[in-house]
């Protein structure tokens, strides 16, 4: 008879010598997350998505080569790495077999790609209600949250309805799709003059099949991983900021998009993690409706939009641009216990002067160094700055920390003491050679 403790304290001790590490975004999204995930998929054995949906797209360049995934984890460009949907995703999909479609034809091996079962499925009639309500906000006093109108929102809010959600598992059972999405038919009015349910049925019944030897128990396959000492990278869609508990409600996302996700994202335990990377833009961006502070309305700002190519991986529309504000950073690093800070995009300050940060608020008055997650109250907020000296030339052609100028070194130290996280990587453009990896472990 198997000793169930033995079996459990085997587990641990395997469990514990696995590297668990976290890659989540610091600020309103776009960081650049996709190109840290890219590079720390080399040193794991599988990359987890863990939360949001195809609204969340993560550019990756590799040789010049140019990748932008939406679903697809980004470590499904390594051989060998397996590609993982946890089931706090809400997946569409026919975009998830799109992508997929698009990859293989591009040489990439998408059979590592393991969709939960548990994941939700984002069907027609989420996109129709979504687009139905954010224009009925727009209509009503410019209301508008600002989402990309691809279903999330109302697949998530499925979800704990519970009565008509479909999960991935789901996709393969003609009559179980039929009786939910009647369900649905029945209780939205958004949906009355929708396709019929049979049409839809049929569609997803169609897509399930193509994607059914993708699916299966992720939170097991997970734990087994663990439990052989092998190391799981965790990447977080969306940003700390767009959290829909933590970020600047209620112009958010509809999941959890700090580390804070990962447990109910995968069912793998927070206390697994060995390693958090927080990955801040040089500058600060913001796509959609909701408060700003630092953000910029002159020459500066449609001169970072230019050289950063600030325009969405998934939408294309264009981001809102602005200074770094440290009082989110020194938030965002607060709610995610992070280990280590990746910085990202610092070549596009590179001919930017004056240069300046964000270290205060002023609201009504009163000067605080706390974030505030209301949007109500962070739209009173005034942005307190401290000019810095200009980075100078040559930022996008260094390769290590000592080549770059030293104003360019000093405006990275007063990201890190701000955040209280030392430096683990630097960003000066697209390519994967363009990085300077500095923590230890992460030396190459």
């Amino acid at each position: 008879m198997t000793d169930g403790r033995a079996v459990s304290r085997a587990y641990r001790a395997s469990a514990d010598s696995a590297a668990c590490t976290a890659v989540v975004g610091m600020q309103w999204g776009d960081e650049g997350k996709g190109k840290v995930v890219d590079l720390l998929a080399a040193e794991h054995d599988a990359t987890v998505r863990y939360n949001g949906g195809a609204n969340a797209g993560h550019s990756v360049v590799v040789g010049g080569e140019r990748f932008a995934l939406h679903l697809v984890p980004s470590g499904i460009l390594h051989p060998g790495c397996r590609a993982i949907i946890g089931n706090g995703v809400a997946v569409d999909p026919f975009k998830l077999s799109e992508e997929l479609d698009g990859l293989s034809a591009r040489g990439v091996d998408t059979s590592r790609l393991v969709l939960s079962s548990r994941a939700h499925v984002v069907t027609p009639y989420h996109k129709v209600i979504d687009e139905y309500r954010e224009d009925r906000l727009a209509g009503d006093g410019g209301r508008a949250i600002g989402t990309t109108k691809r279903g999330i929102g109302p697949c998530y809010s499925d979800k704990a309805q519970r009565s008509s959600a479909i999960r991935a598992g789901d996709l393969v059972n003609r009559d179980r799709l039929v009786g939910k999405l009647e369900l649905a038919r029945r209780f939205d009015t958004a949906l009355a003059d929708a396709e019929p349910v049979e049409a839809v049925a049929s569609k997803l019944h169609e897509v399930g099949q193509r994607l059914e030897a993708h699916i299966e128990d992720t939170t097991y396959l997970i734990h087994g991983m663990l439990g052989e000492g092998k190391s799981v990278l965790f990447e977080g869609g969306n940003a700390t900021l767009l959290d829909v508990d933590h970020g600047t409600y209620p112009y958010v996302t509809s999941s959890v998009c700090s580390v804070l996700g990962i447990p109910a994202g995968t069912g793998v335990p927070g206390a697994m993690l060995t390693r958090v990377v927080g990955v801040v833009k040089a500058y600060s961006t913001r796509v959609g409706a909701g408060p700003m502070p630092t953000e910029l309305h002159d020459q500066t700002g449609e001169l970072i939009r230019k050289r950063g190519r600030e325009f969405g991986t998934t939408t294309g529309r264009p981001r809102r641009c602005g200074w770094l504000d440290l009082v989110a950073l020194r938030y965002s690093a607060m709610i995610n216990g992070v280990t280590e800070l990746a910085v990202m995009l610092l070549d596009v300050l590179e001919t930017v002067e004056p240069l300046k940060v964000c270290v205060a608020y002023e609201i009504d008055g009163e000067r605080t160094d706390r974030f505030v997650p209301d949007a109500a109250e962070l739209e009173r907020a005034v942005p307190v700055y401290e000019t810095l000296e200009p980075l100078g030339d040559g930022v996008a052609e260094a390769r290590t920390l000592e080549a770059l100028p030293k104003a360019a070194r000093a405006y990275l130290d007063r990201i890190c003491e701000v955040a209280q996280a030392p430096l683990g990587l630097v960003s000066v453009g697209p390519d994967r050679s363009q990085t300077l990896r500095l923590t230890e472990r992460a030396h190459v």
